[in-house]
């Protein structure tokens, strides 16, 4: 599945971030990328420990709690700590593919990384390239979302962030492991939720609307990890 999530963050949380984002002290990228990442990797990052990625990540987070089309696609179980890059000068990420355990900062905790998220704070005029390109199963994607929008899609797709060649790409991103592992089963629970929103608001008392949730439901406890 790859869904693009509009407003998740309104222009105040937007302006709002972006100003205590410009405050902050930037690293090398590399300094957390893998082997294979760190001969592709040039970008800058937040360290995982800064107080301004925490406060930033916490605002994202809360936005996304709320907001129906992302609940309803991740299913999220478990979310890791948003973080954040900026791209400029020249800067890119050749492909690579995430990580597929990673360990939420500060704990022992380790989670599956099935979905990867990369919300802009950004809009596509502000800066030239900075492409997110994403292998799918029917070709490549490029996504270059507007400010306060954000991309899902599988953690197990190749991807590349093309050179930034004007201006500064900036955006927050991060994984999560979602209660349905297998990627055909949730796109499935998502077109059927999908469905009867629609049926629901279209017909509130079809009879079908209840059955239909019911089948929801029990897909959803038959195939949940928790």
């Amino acid at each position: 599945m790859l869904l693009a999530i509009p407003n998740v963050l309104s222009p105040e949380q937007l302006a709002e971030g972006r100003k205590i984002l410009e405050s902050a002290e930037w690293i090398d990228g590399r300094a957390t990328a893998g082997h294979q990442g760190a001969r592709v990797k040039d970008n800058q990052q937040l360290p995982v420990d800064s107080p301004v990625a925490r406060q930033v990540g916490a605002m994202i987070l809360k936005a996304l709690s709320t907001n129906p089309l992302f609940m309803s696609a991740a299913l999220p179980l478990h979310i890791l700590p948003p973080m954040f890059n900026r791209y400029s000068g020249g800067q890119t990420f050749g492909t690579h593919v995430d990580g597929s355990i990673r360990t939420v900062p500060g704990t022992n905790h380790r989670l599956r990384t099935d979905l990867s998220c990369t919300l802009f704070f950004n809009n596509p005029e502000d800066y030239d390239g900075g492409e997110l390109i994403i292998e799918d199963t029917y070709g490549s994607k490029s996504v270059k979302l507007p400010a306060g929008q954000m991309i899902l899609y599988p953690s197990t797709s190749l991807h590349q962030v093309t050179p930034v060649t004007r201006g500064t790409r900036l955006c927050s991103f991060f994984w999560l492991q979602s209660m349905i592992r297998d990627g055909g089963q949730r796109s499935m629970l998502f077109d059927i939720d999908v469905a009867i929103q629609r049926l629901g608001a279209e017909q509130p008392t079809h009879p079908s609307v209840v059955q239909l949730t019911g089948v929801y439901h029990n897909l959803l406890r038959q195939w949940a990890e928790m």
